[in-house]
C-alpha cells in the first residue's frame, strides 16, 4: 500500500477498518489533551468497559453469598480459572490441558523452572537473550543460586558489535556450541527493548536437538503476535495478562506446559493445594497428587477479581480473533513506521532518529522502538506534554505500540504531528 502522512488518508484507513467497532469496548484516556495518543499497550493495556461489570458481579456475589460464592456465585469461584481456559488456549495456539491462568508472570516462571530446570552433571547452562527483561534476569540468577551454581552458567546471546538486533543464526550456533552442557533455554518471545520477534519454533527445535529444555517468556508476545505453542512444542511458557491482554495493573498471568508433560507426576514441583487432585483436594491429607496438565502448577485458589478483569478482555480477543488482529497490527504498525520515517526525513532535527525494530512484519509485533541519539529523553518528555503516552527505556529509546483493538490510524497521524513538534 502507498501510504500518505495526512489526516484524510488516516481517516480513510479507519473507515475501512473491520475492527474499528472494538475501540468502543475500551475506555480511552485523554489526559485533558487534544488529539492525545495512547501508544503503550505493550506496558499496560487499556480497560475493557465490561471489566467493571464483571468485577462488580463478583463483589456483589461476595456481599450476598460470602464463602458460599465459591460454589453458588454466578461464575463459581472454585472453578473460576476454568472459565478462562478455552479462550486462552485459542489465543496462544494450545490445547486446553496445556494452559492455566493464575498467579503473576515471574511467579509462574519460577514455578515452571523449578520443575524444568534440573541441572545434572555437566548439563547446567542456561541460555537467554542479552538485555532480557530485568525480572527474568533476576529469576534466572536466583535459579542458579538455588542449585549452588555460578552466574557464569548463565549464557547470553546479544547483538553483534554495532548492531541492535540479535542475529538468529547466532542463537542457533550458541545452542550447538553448548551442546550437552545446555540444560535450559529461557528466551523472551518478543524483546521488550527492541521489539524483535524471534523464531520460537526454530529455537525450540534447535534446543531439543541438543537435549535441552525450552521455555519462553511471552510477556510481550501474548495478544500481540500469533502463537501456535502446541505445534511448536516448547516445554513451557508464561505471559502476563496486563500488557496486550488488558487484564488490569499487575493482573493475572497465563502459562503453558506442553501436553507431553501433562501426566508426568515424576516432575518435581513447588506444590500448592489448588494444583492437587480435585477429587481429594478437600480431604486435606498429606501427599501431593498433581492435576493433569498445566493446572497441576497452581498454588492457591483463584484470584477472582483479577480473573474477572482478564475474562472481560479474553472475550474481546476471542470475538475478534487473532488472525484479524494480526492483519490490522501489521498495517497499523507499517503506517506508524512510514509516518515516523517521514517526520525524520523532513524535520531538520530528525537526523538522530532511527527505528531499531525489525522492518519485516514477520519479525515484529505492534511495537516500534525509536532510537534517539541526541536529547532523546527531552524529546520523550515533550511528547508526553503534548498528550502522547509512550514509554522511555534507558539509555535512549522511546517505545511506541499501536494496539489493533483500540488504536486508530488517525492516532498514528497525530503521533507524527506531535513527534514533529517535539523534535524542534
Amino acid at each position: 500500500m502507498n501510504f500518505e502522512n495526512s489526516l484524510q488518508f488516516a481517516r480513510q484507513l479507519d473507515a475501512k477498518d473491520p475492527l474499528k467497532a472494538y475501540r468502543d469496548a475500551f475506555l480511552i484516556p485523554t489526559y485533558g489533551k487534544e488529539n492525545s495518543v495512547y501508544f503503550t499497550g505493550n506496558s499496560l493495556g487499556l480497560q475493557p468497559k465490561s471489566a467493571r461489570k464483571y468485577i462488580l458481579e463478583e463483589l456483589e456475589d461476595w456481599a450476598r453469598l460470602g464463602v458460599e460464592g465459591h460454589f453458588q456465585a454466578k461464575r463459581p469461584w472454585y472453578s473460576y480459572h476454568e472459565a478462562l481456559t478455552v479462550k486462552t488456549a485459542r489465543l496462544v495456539g494450545a490445547k486446553p490441558i496445556e494452559v492455566c491462568t493464575t498467579h503473576s508472570l515471574t511467579t509462574n516462571l519460577h514455578l515452571l523452572m523449578s520443575s524444568f530446570y534440573r541441572p545434572q552433571g555437566k548439563r547446567t547452562k542456561i541460555l537467554c537473550e542479552a538485555k532480557t527483561f530485568p525480572s527474568d534476569q533476576y529469576a534466572l540468577e536466583s535459579q542458579l543460586a538455588m542449585h549452588s551454581l555460578p552466574l557464569s552458567d548463565l549464557v547470553y546471546v546479544g547483538p553483534r558489535q554495532g548492531e541492535h538486533l540479535i542475529c538468529e543464526e547466532d542463537i542457533y550456533a550458541k545452542i550447538e556450541e553448548l551442546g550437552d552442557d545446555l540444560a535450559m533455554i529461557m528466551w523472551g518471545g518478543v524483546n521488550y527493548y527492541t521489539g524483535q520477534y524471534f523464531d520460537l519454533q526454530q529455537i525450540t527445535l534447535k534446543g531439543h536437538e541438543v537435549g535441552a529444555i525450552v521455555g519462553f517468556d511471552l510477556a510481550h508476545a501474548a495478544g500481540n503476535v500469533t502463537l501456535t505453542l502446541h505445534e511448536w512444542g516448547p516445554d513451557f511458557a508464561a505471559w502476563c495478562g496486563y500488557k496486550y491482554l488488558n487484564s488490569s495493573p499487575g493482573g493475572v498471568s497465563g502459562f503453558f506446559v506442553h501436553e507431553r508433560h501433562a501426566h508426568r507426576k515424576d516432575l518435581f514441583r513447588l506444590a500448592g493445594w489448588w494444583g492437587h487432585n480435585k477429587e481429594t483436594r478437600f480431604h486435606m491429607e498429606p501427599g501431593f497428587d498433581p492435576l493433569p496438565g498445566a493446572e497441576g502448577w497452581q498454588l492457591s485458589n483463584a484470584p477472582v477479581l483479577g480473573m474477572a478483569a482478564h475474562l472481560a478482555s479474553l472475550e474481546i480477543f476471542d470475538d475478534a480473533g487473532m488472525d484479524r488482529i494480526a492483519h490490522k497490527r501489521d498495517l497499523l504498525t507499517a503506517y506508524l513506521e512510514y509516518v515516523i520515517n517521514d517526520v525524520s526525513h523532513n524535520n531538520p532535527h530528525g537526523a538522530g532518529l532511527k527505528i531499531i525494530t525489525p522492518k519485516s512484519p514477520k519479525k515484529r509485533g505492534s511495537q516500534l522502538s525509536i532510537l534517539l541519539l541526541d536529547r532523546g529523553e527531552d524529546c520523550f518528555k515533550r511528547l508526553t506534554s503534548l498528550g502522547v503516552i509512550a514509554d522511555w527505556r534507558e539509555p535512549n529509546v522511546i517505545r511506541v505500540a499501536p494496539v489493533p483493538l483500540y488504536n486508530r490510524f488517525e492516532e498514528v497521524f497525530w503521533f507524527g504531528q506531535h513527534l514533529n513538534e517535539a523534535l524542534q
